[in-house]
């Protein structure tokens, strides 16, 4: 006669659950592009709400300056030169900067859509009363790491801006 070890169905919730475990099932899988498995691997740690708020922000930005929309080359030269913000929306507009503003802002709201279902999970979680893995920030230090992009707008807008073959 075989015994076999049935568990509790709700033993499995027992262990804390893993926030980042499809940012990290996202940063392996070979089928992403490399831009997406670098900005998937930046993600990881990163408070929840932030890092949604913040792929969100850099999206919008990102989209007006494309849309030609007034105001736009402001709000994106704002977000990467702000002393006061963090490294990541840097980080992650730098994975993304000079593979062409289609797959940019691709692979931006593919980012946004995983932290924002990220974030609905860690709600969940939250009402139902399940510990989740505590996330440790990425990063050393609150304050931006070394020099920061300037702060005109009168950047110039490069070839991956306009010559984007997928344009």
């Amino acid at each position: 006669m075989e015994i076999y070890f049935v568990p509790d169905p709700a033993s499995l919730f027992l262990a804390p659950f893993d926030l980042d475990v499809t940012l990290r099932d996202a940063a392996l899988d070979g089928r992403n592009a490399p831009t997406r498995r670098m900005i998937a691997n930046a993600a990881i740690g990163m408070h929840v709400e932030d890092a949604y708020h913040c792929v969100l922000e850099l999206r919008e930005a990102v989209s007006c300056v494309h849309e030609g929309e007034r105001g736009g080359k402001r709000k994106l030269a704002s977000i990467l030169s702000n002393p006061a913000g963090d490294d990541f929306q840097r980080c992650i507009y730098f994975c993304l900067a000079g593979r062409g503003i289609v797959n940019m802002l691709d692979d931006l709201m593919w980012l946004e859509i995983i932290l924002e279902a990220r974030g609905r999970v860690a709600g969940e979680m939250h009402r139902r009363k399940v510990h989740t893995q505590p996330l440790p920030s990425p990063y050393i230090a609150d304050e931006p790491d070394g020099p920061i992009v300037s702060e005109s707008e009168d950047f110039e807008q490069g070839r991956s801006w306009w010559g984007d073959p997928a344009l």
